[in-house]
């Protein structure tokens, strides 16, 4: 989760619209699970900025990827494990695991009004009451290594590595953190960043931790949005899925008109920005971004400054072709495959 700037844009080719537009049916299939592929594990703050539920919908639909759990994190965490089940059954995949993290809080948040009275007792998918272990269990007892895509604030992270540190040794880190060289719209002047500043201290224990490790921080997640043509191809889907996101981002966008904007209309003509998708990416894939290779420490503030005596980490710092990304990012929402 983050919070929501303007990007810049490319346009999109007639050719290319209309090979991802064209519907081929009236509707889709819920998604199938995936044969096998990298299992990953969604720790999420799932419920404040609706980047997380974009980035949900791709994770499940990325071929390359095999989501074996998805943890609530931050704040409220009862509320995050029912949207999450609840988005998680609209989306075609009830059987993932939900997992509810370190409770913080019990306020709800900006889909409340989509989720509505869902129970996770009616969740068809097993429900992790103590999340914090079943991401314990879950890395110890695959028999690959894991990818534990982290895209909030991350206290359920640092608690897992405080009960069993040897899951940095089991798997790979990727996550939506930081601001090295850039700010939020592409700014010139690093900040803090929202995942960071809300839990420092379980950003420096995912820095410290020995695990292979990749991140998005602003300067590439701080200008992804679908606008324009490709919007209008994801709005024009008649996919269940895709429907089932979109009615929950036009709920988010009139509980949240700090974040969305004032024009009513905007949930129906573009997305505010998709900072979650990037992590989602690096999941299972990096050519279209330049990866610098770099320690970094952690200010009390929140701010993430390169540090070559720290323990070095991959970050994603530039876009080698965006455009691309976002041709990449609307295909796998509504389910089709393309070359990445």
């Amino acid at each position: 989760m983050n919070r929501p700037m303007r990007a810049s844009r490319r346009g999109l080719s007639v050719f290319l619209l209309l090979a991802i537009a064209v519907p081929g049916s009236s509707g889709a299939a819920p998604a199938a699970p995936p044969a096998r592929g990298t299992p990953v594990i969604l720790d999420t703050d799932i419920g404040d900025d609706i980047d997380d539920t974009f980035a949900l919908l791709m994770l499940l639909r990325s071929p390359e990827l095999d989501v074996k759990l998805v943890v609530a994190d931050f704040g409220d965490t009862v509320y995050r494990a029912r949207l999450a089940a609840k988005l998680l059954e609209a989306f075609g995949r009830g059987d993932v695991p939900v997992g509810i993290g370190l409770r913080q809080g019990e306020a709800g948040g900006a889909q409340s009004s989509w989720l509505g009275d869902y129970d996770l007792a009616r969740h068809p998918g097993k429900v992790h009451r103590d999340g914090v272990q079943a991401i314990v269990d879950t890395v110890m007892a695959s028999e690959v290594p894991v990818t534990l895509v982290a895209i909030g604030p991350a206290p359920n992270v640092r608690a897992a590595l405080e009960r069993e540190p040897r899951i940095a040794r089991r798997a790979r880190f990727v996550g939506m953190y930081g601001s090295l060289h850039r700010g939020y719209g592409g700014t010139s002047a690093p900040i803090p960043e929202w995942n960071v500043k809300s839990d420092v201290a379980a950003f420096r224990a995912i820095l410290a931790a020995p695990w292979p490790a990749t991140l998005t921080p602003l300067d590439t997640c701080g200008v992804v949005r679908l606008k324009g043509p490709k919007f209008a191809a994801l709005r024009a889907s008649k996919d269940p899925a895709v429907q089932a996101l979109l009615e929950s981002y036009r709920g988010w966008c009139r509980a949240r008109p700090d974040l969305c904007g004032s024009d009513p209309t905007r949930a129906d003509r573009e997305t505010t920005v998709l900072f979650d998708t990037v992590a989602a990416y690096l999941a299972f894939a990096e050519d279209l971004v330049r990866i610098e290779e770099t320690g970094a420490r952690v200010t009390d503030e929140g701010l993430t400054v390169p540090d070559p005596a720290a323990p070095k980490k991959r970050w994603a710092v530039e876009w080698k072709d965006l455009g691309a990304y976002e041709d990449l990012l609307l295909a796998r929402l509504m389910g089709r495959a393309v070359a990445h």
